[in-house]
């Protein structure tokens, strides 16, 4: 950034051990706070509206239907079965708040997932680590389990997990 990073803090307003783990990557030191809110009470008509007023979530589309953190292992278990040897997307959002200036701006990103036909077991073994009900749709796909049966990535793996580092860079360079 041009700004120097050591002149201003950043909080990271998600318990997301993805979007550390990527805000880490990009160079950023950064306190994690988060509140306690029932995202799924947060309800918009589009999956680009939705992430936006979650301000800190992603969504997985999949045929038109918004697919958020699967509620159970059976709900898991379909997602993966669904993706299997077609697609989906996920929309994930970013909000930068200065809180010195009060300056506030948002953004979305969607990437487009293509995936090869995924085995019964491998579905079996994911829903079993029990890793898919922590991920919006049961989607992982840098799981080492997943990862060799995704087709294409039309976007960025950062964005998939939660924090796309292009958008997150550009709304911290407007915010200071």
């Amino acid at each position: 950034m041009e700004a120097d990073a050591s002149s201003y803090k950043i909080i990271l307003g998600s318990s997301s051990i993805a979007r550390r783990k990527i805000l880490a990557e990009m160079g950023y030191q950064f306190t994690t706070m988060t509140a306690d809110i029932d995202e799924k009470s947060i309800r918009k008509e589009t999956p680009e509206e939705l992430v936006m007023a979650l301000a800190e979530a992603k969504v997985v589309v999949y045929e038109g239907v918004i697919r958020e953190k699967p509620s159970n292992k059976e709900e898991a278990r379909q997602f993966l079965k669904d993706y299997s040897g077609k697609h989906a997307a996920t929309v994930g959002s970013v909000l930068v708040t200065n809180l010195k200036t009060g300056f506030r701006k948002g953004g979305w990103d969607r990437v487009e997932i293509y995936f090869n036909e995924i085995p019964d077991e491998i579905i079996e073994k994911l829903v079993d680590e029990g890793v898919t009900l922590n991920v919006a749709g049961g989607l992982i796909i840098e799981h080492p389990l997943i990862l060799p049966l995704v087709k294409e990535v039309v976007g960025t793996t950062d964005s998939v997990m939660g924090l796309p580092k292009a958008l997150t860079e550009n709304l911290l360079k407007q915010a200071v």
